[in-house]
C-alpha cells in the first residue's frame, strides 16, 4: 500500500484533501500504535515489535516504512523516534485522551484507567 499523498484520492475521500490524506495513513493497522509506543523515547525494531504486542514483523516494517515517508518517524543510531512532525502530531493528540476519558465515561460509564497511566496519557 502506498503512502496516502495530498492532492490525490486516498481510502475514503476522492477530495484529495491533506486532512484526508493524513486521517488514512493514521487510520492504518498499528499506525497509531506505533506513534503512540514513540511518543517518549527511540527505541529499536525488535523492542518496538514488543511495546506493540501481536504486531508482525512485516506490518511494523511496512507502517515504519510509511510513517519515514510521511515523515512522521526517523531512523536514528539508537533506533526509530519520531520526528519533529511527529512529536507535534503527537501533541495535537493528546488532548483526545482527555476527551476519551470524558466520553467513555458519560456515554458508558467507563471509569477504568491503567495504573501507569498518568493525566498526560491518552
Amino acid at each position: 500500500m502506498s503512502v496516502p499523498h495530498p492532492g490525490k484520492p486516498v481510502r475514503g475521500s476522492k477530495s484529495g484533501l491533506p486532512i484526508m490524506a493524513l486521517f488514512d495513513l493514521l487510520g492504518r493497522n498499528w499506525a497509531m500504535g506505533i506513534i503512540w509506543n514513540l511518543r517518549d523515547d527511540s527505541t529499536t525494531f525488535r523492542e518496538l515489535q514488543q511495546r506493540c504486542e501481536s504486531i508482525s514483523p512485516g506490518i511494523l516494517n511496512n507502517r515504519i516504512k510509511e510513517l519515514r515517508e510521511a515523515d512522521i518517524v526517523e531512523r536514528t543510531i539508537e533506533g526509530y523516534q519520531l520526528t519533529q512532525r511527529g512529536k507535534k502530531l503527537m501533541e495535537l493528540l493528546r488532548p483526545f485522551g482527555e476527551w476519551s476519558r470524558n466520553w467513555s465515561k458519560e456515554v458508558f460509564n467507563y471509569t477504568k484507567t491503567l495504573s501507569n497511566q498518568n493525566k498526560d496519557d491518552m
